[in-house]
Order: C-alpha cells, then sequence, then structure tokens
C-alpha cells in the first residue's frame, strides 16, 4: 500500500515526465520493489513507466543490468560506483530516459561499522537524443526501521527523478 505523499510525488513526476514526452524506469535492490509500487500506484503511469528491475541478489546486479563484477566484490553492492552502474543498466536496457537505482541496509541485520543500518546510495541517469547519459549518485541516512527506512528510501528516490525531470522541463 503506497501512502498519499508517495503517491502524490509520483503523480507530480508523472506529470513532468508527460509533458517531456519521457520515460522513467528503476533498479531497485533495498526497495524491493517499492519505488515501481509507487508509480504504478497513479493511473496512467503505463504511458511513462517502462518497468523496473529489482536485483537484490549481485548476480542480478552483474548479468542483467551489467555491473561490473569486481566492483560489487571490491566495493560492495551498496557503493556510489554499483548504483550509478544499475542506474546506467537499467536506463539503457529498459530504453527509457530517466532511470533510478538503491542499493542500502535496510535493516534489521546486515549493517557494519563502515555501513551502519540505514545507508542508502541512489543513483540516478538520463539521457534523450543526442545528450550525453549523465549520472549521479547521493549518500544518504535514514533512521527507522526497515519499512521506514524503505519508505524514506522510495520518496529520495522519487524526489531526485522529479528535480532531474523539472530541471528538463524548464529548459
Amino acid at each position: 500500500m503506497v501512502d498519499l505523499q508517495t503517491r502524490q510525488l509520483a503523480e507530480k513526476l508523472g506529470e513532468v515526465l508527460a509533458d517531456l514526452g519521457w520515460k522513467v524506469t528503476a533498479a531497485e535492490s533495498c526497495t524491493g520493489g517499492a519505488i515501481a509500487a509507487a508509480i504504478t500506484s497513479v493511473a496512467g503511469a503505463s504511458g511513462w513507466f517502462e518497468g523496473s528491475v529489482v536485483s537484490y541478489a549481485d548476480r542480478i546486479k552483474r548479468e542483467f543490468l551489467g555491473v561490473d563484477a569486481g566492483d560489487l566484490v571490491e566495493l560492495g553492492a551498496v557503493s556510489e560506483t554499483v548504483v550509478r552502474q544499475m542506474a546506467v543498466g537499467v536506463l539503457s536496457r529498459l530504453d527509457a530516459n530517466l532511470a533510478v537505482a538503491v542499493s542500502g541496509v535496510a535493516g534489521p541485520d546486515g549493517g557494519s561499522a563502515e555501513k551502519p543500518v540505514g545507508t542508502v546510495w541512489i543513483g540516478w541517469a538520463h539521457g534523450q537524443g543526442q545528450e550525453p547519459l549523465q549520472a549521479d549518485a547521493r549518500l544518504l541516512h535514514f533512521d527507522g526501521d526497515r519499512q521506514q527506512i524503505q519508505a524514506q528510501t522510495v520518496i529520495a528516490a522519487l524526489n531526485g527523478l522529479l528535480e532531474i525531470a523539472e530541471s528538463h522541463r524548464q529548459r
């Protein structure tokens, strides 16, 4: 079930994407499809949402999204390099203009001193026509239980998508 705030954010994203004629996609790890659920809670999302990949396992990140195996071993799935590769991979494979990727430690287990529970990397990639592909990523730290961390991640991911889309609409 998608809460009202998240659905309204997804609706706004849909409006901007429809104005641009853009499609969006997602590669999700720690959110397990919650970004796609938020987007598809909006009537008419099929006009601007291509689909998503829940790449919970590193094997899926490698084999489907094209994430470098060495980076997964050396840096771990919860890293800037990996989420950037996930975003670029899903963008190119699902033929969209805008993509988001998330990887993090939602808890309650799995955290470490270096990457405690609540550590989330979010990556975005976008490109259209002759515009070169651009990718960016942010490290975020969320508090709360597993569901709260996942919900905060979805909102941050959607906000980032909206920010990028709106910047292109203003051009």
